[in-house]
């Protein structure tokens, strides 16, 4: 549970030891204020997940169970389409099973399946999966994914990377919020692209099963905001967005709600440190944030690690400040100039990240999915030197 009081003293203690940190950090990069860390040449925090020569494997997301050790992972055969696989790992991501059954409709997926844990009024446990585009089709489980239904139309309406993001709601048991974009193609049949990207909410008060009408939260044509990743504050009252720009004319924005998503800021720019894609943080045990995305700068600026997979660390407010955070950290070397990192972020009992995604990390051979494993402290050894 997130606890207001322990956080603010958990913060002092932060920002101290993160001056200490900085001060001792091995790699730096000039472009950036905070240490720029790097686990690219150490094999013994990665795991292959899945791989298959000849074949673009890409886009995964994951589900930890309440077990603390059991993930599952859905990924498409394709760039962002194809035949969804599936695989579930029972001992924290060390291993992983061979790929298991799906339903028949699986393979008629049209874009990025996405895995959400979700709960109803009744206490009713489900997994859901989203599949984009239009219709937005939704899949389920109750059954901790031994069994899952079809892929059926959720509504009269599609979208990008429906639901790059869910939370639940502090306004009632069962409650949930779910985001994503669209360029004008996918939200109505037949849709054109209209050089317009809308930002779009809808909720479910069935523990995921119907969903409303999407909302508008914004719209734009300067900015291309998309890719929508959430993250509550420790303290349960605000919500916040990170949103990748895709126009790739100023920097990643990010937007907040302090009413459980009924209004919203107007969007403004994240530092530098934050510029990329797909942004899926989660908590470490001391309350920092693990922020996962693939860095892509904007057009006129630079980054050491562009089209990498990296890493963000920081508290709360430093995305509510505006501020760079504590350091950052290159997870794995992307040959490709940007296509990878669509990650999933778990963290298991005893702080133990395990954060999977697609890249192409060998020259010439197609994206495979992999995960990297590591702990905070082992990051914070890595930036003191040790």
């Amino acid at each position: 549970m997130l606890m207001e009081i322990t956080f603010r003293a958990q913060r002092t203690c932060l920002l101290i030891f993160a001056s200490v940190v900085a001060t001792f950090a091995s790699v730096a990069a000039e472009e950036f204020k905070i240490p720029l860390l790097d686990l690219n040449d150490k094999p013994e925090h990665f795991v292959v997940v899945d791989r298959e020569s000849g074949q673009y494997l890409g886009h995964p997301t994951t589900c930890l169970l309440e077990d603390g050790k059991t993930i599952l992972c859905v990924y498409p055969k394709g760039h962002g389409q194809g035949g969804i696989v599936y695989k579930r790992s029972t001992d924290g991501g060390l291993t992983w099973s061979d790929r298991l059954p799906t339903p028949a409709n699986w393979a008629t997926s049209k874009e990025v399946p996405t895995l959400h844990r979700v709960v109803d009024a009744n206490g009713k446990k489900r997994i859901i999966m989203w599949s984009g585009l239009y219709p937005a089709r939704l899949a389920f489980s109750e059954d901790d994914g031994e069994n899952w239904s079809e892929l059926e139309a959720a509504g009269n309406w599609g979208g990008i990377v429906v639901m790059g993001c869910l939370t639940d709601l502090k306004s009632g048991p069962g409650r949930y919020m779910a985001m994503f974009h669209d360029d004008g193609r996918f939200f109505a049949k037949d849709g054109e692209r209209t050089g317009t990207f809308t930002l779009f909410k809808t909720f479910s008060e069935d523990g995921g099963l119907t969903w409303s009408f999407p909302q508008t939260i914004h719209e734009g044509s300067e900015t291309h905001l998309c890719e929508p990743g959430i993250i509550r504050s420790p303290d349960g009252k605000e919500l916040a967005v990170l949103l990748r720009e895709n126009a790739r004319r100023k920097n990643s924005h990010i937007i907040f709600s302090r009413d459980e998503g009924r209004t919203w800021t107007e969007p403004r720019e994240m530092p530098d440190t934050l510029n990329g894609d797909r942004h899926t943080g989660r908590y470490g045990p001391d309350g920092r944030l693990f922020i996962s995305f693939r860095d892509r700068p904007p057009n006129e600026k630079r980054s050491p690690t562009a089209g990498d997979w990296v890493g963000w660390v920081g508290i709360y407010e430093d995305l509510a400040e505006g501020r760079d955070g504590q350091y950052r950290v290159r997870l794995k070397d992307n040959t490709h100039a940007w296509d990878c990192a669509y990650p999933g972020v778990e963290v298991l009992p005893g702080g133990i990240f395990v954060v999977t995604t697609y890249g192409h990390w060998d020259e010439g051979e197609e994206p495979y999915i992999l995960s990297a494993r590591f702990t905070l402290d082992q990051l914070d050894g890595m930036a003191a030197g040790e």
